[in-house]
């Protein structure tokens, strides 16, 4: 199955359009505000569905639940590639929340039903790094594809009709999983005990002091690196008419080559990251942390000192030296997430999984919903060093804080 898995994780980073969104969105006009805006209604859409999609797949299926969210999918790129007006992007956006909500923990909580079933659950940061590791070398692979298409028909409605292929390669993918990670739960509940079971699972992970603490710092840790990645377009975008070279080129030309050769950088070197997560983890317990709470709290340390000179780049326009920056925020999640999830799953139901994961997924698309708009706003009026100067703000307050206790003895 790892090889399965892999390939999801392959095709599902097919996305053409991600190194180049930020970029379609500022060539139909939008301001920062309102890219702000259209990722936040997204997370609304997210939020509201999360949970309820998470236990829906522990009740009734989690290949269906794939199989669905993949189909949102492709709608939500049809109407991408076919959008001529801003309010046609709204829809767009919640097609894909189907997409990311009933698709986010779900399949890990497969991975690691997967694990436990072999008898191999203490193998989880390790597999799941390796699966990631395949994930961010099909972004790598996804950022050649888009650069090409948008170098050749200089815009970037080609990347949304490409990116439909792999989706619905991964949706045969899904069929040939094993019945059993469609989960143990009976099928045949009534719509009152559909309704406790649902209740009584957030009642459960909300009163888990150590999971709630975990839910707080992955939406926050996780929130940061996605904002870096997004305004990584832009910064990009910017260096790439500064630079002395294809000045013969048309800007669409040139800002696709420079976001190709960086993005697949970057998604290589987050590959290598996630495979390597296990051995980063492996840190001596100390001072009552685990060897796993001792690397969260040193990438929280490599997180502040990442996005502190990048806000000092950006105020002196210096873009390309923060785009490395930002890039390196990206990088360091990679190794983050595996570790982070290993954690959850050490503290919570593995019944629960997919909803429990889904939560989690739920606090980082309630904090994009919040600040996605507020720093959209902050970068129209004072500029891009606003989003580094907030992710080194709050990164600080989680290494000053001390902030990390023992989390399975709490």
């Amino acid at each position: 199955m790892i090889p399965r898995f892999s390939l999801y994780g392959f095709l599902k980073n097919q996305k053409y359009y991600e190194p180049f969104l930020i970029l379609a969105f500022l060539d139909k006009g939008l301001s920062y505000f309102m890219i702000g805006v259209l990722i936040g209604f997204r997370q609304v859409w997210v939020n509201i569905l999360e949970i309820p999609s998470g236990f829906l797949a522990d009740t009734f299926g989690r290949r269906r639940s794939m199989i669905l969210s993949f189909a949102a999918y492709i709608v939500s790129f049809v109407i991408f590639a076919l959008s001529s007006a801003v309010w046609s992007l709204f829809p767009a956006m919640f097609f894909f929340a189907i997409g990311e909500a009933f698709r986010t923990g779900t399949h890990k909580a497969m991975i690691f039903d997967w694990l436990a079933h072999e008898g191999r659950g203490d193998e989880r940061t390790r597999v799941y790094g390796y699966t990631r590791s395949w994930s961010q070398i099909g972004s790598a692979v996804s950022v050649v594809l888009a650069a090409a298409a948008v170098m050749i028909t200089e815009n970037y409605t080609a990347i949304f009709w490409l990116s439909l292929i792999p989706y619905m390669v991964n949706i045969v993918n899904f069929l040939g999983y094993p019945a059993y990670l469609d989960g143990k739960a009976p099928r045949d509940l009534t719509m009152r005990e559909l309704r406790d079971r649902f209740i009584g699972t957030l009642g459960d992970s909300f009163r888990n002091r150590p999971l709630r603490r975990l839910f707080l710092e992955s939406a926050v840790y996780r929130g940061n690196a996605a904002m870096a990645r997004d305004y990584l377009q832009p910064l990009l975008g910017v260096a790439a008419l500064s630079l002395p070279l294809l000045t013969r080129e048309t800007p669409e030309r040139r800002s696709a080559l420079l976001v190709g050769v960086i993005f697949f950088v970057l998604y290589f070197a987050s590959s290598l990251a996630a495979r390597q997560a296990h051995r980063f983890a492996a840190q001596p317990a100390r001072g009552g942390w685990t060897g796993e709470e001792t690397a969260s709290r040193r990438l929280w340390l490599m997180s502040f000192l990442v996005f502190l000179p990048a806000a000092f780049f950006l105020l002196v326009n210096l873009e390309l030296m923060a785009g490395i920056l930002f890039a390196a925020a990206v990088v360091l999640v990679n190794i983050w997430r595996p570790i982070l999830l290993n954690r959850i799953d050490e503290v919570s139901d593995a019944e629960a999984g997919a909803t429990v994961l889904s939560i989690d997924s739920q606090a980082g698309s309630f904090y994009m919903m919040i600040f996605a708009p507020l720093l959209g706003l902050a970068a129209d009026r004072f500029g891009l060093w606003t989003v580094a100067g907030f992710g080194a703000l709050t990164a600080s307050v989680f290494v000053a804080a001390g902030f990390f206790k023992p989390s399975v003895t709490d």
